[in-house]
């Protein structure tokens, strides 16, 4: 059950660096990070499935 809220705040705090780096602004920021959180939450969300299937 970690694995995608980690991949989530991981995945917030990325994004919004990205877009700062690149010279974004607070709406920017936002959506960068909205949508690394959704797309590492996926990923979290799918490595637990499979750890899940296989480990038992």
């Amino acid at each position: 059950m970690i694995l995608p809220l980690t991949g989530l705040v991981i995945g917030a705090i990325l994004g919004a660096w990205r877009a700062r780096r690149h010279g974004g602004g607070t709406a920017d920021m936002a959506q960068w990070g909205a949508a690394h959180a959704v797309a590492l939450g996926v990923v979290g969300l799918f490595v637990l499935l499979l750890l899940s299937r296989f480990a038992g």
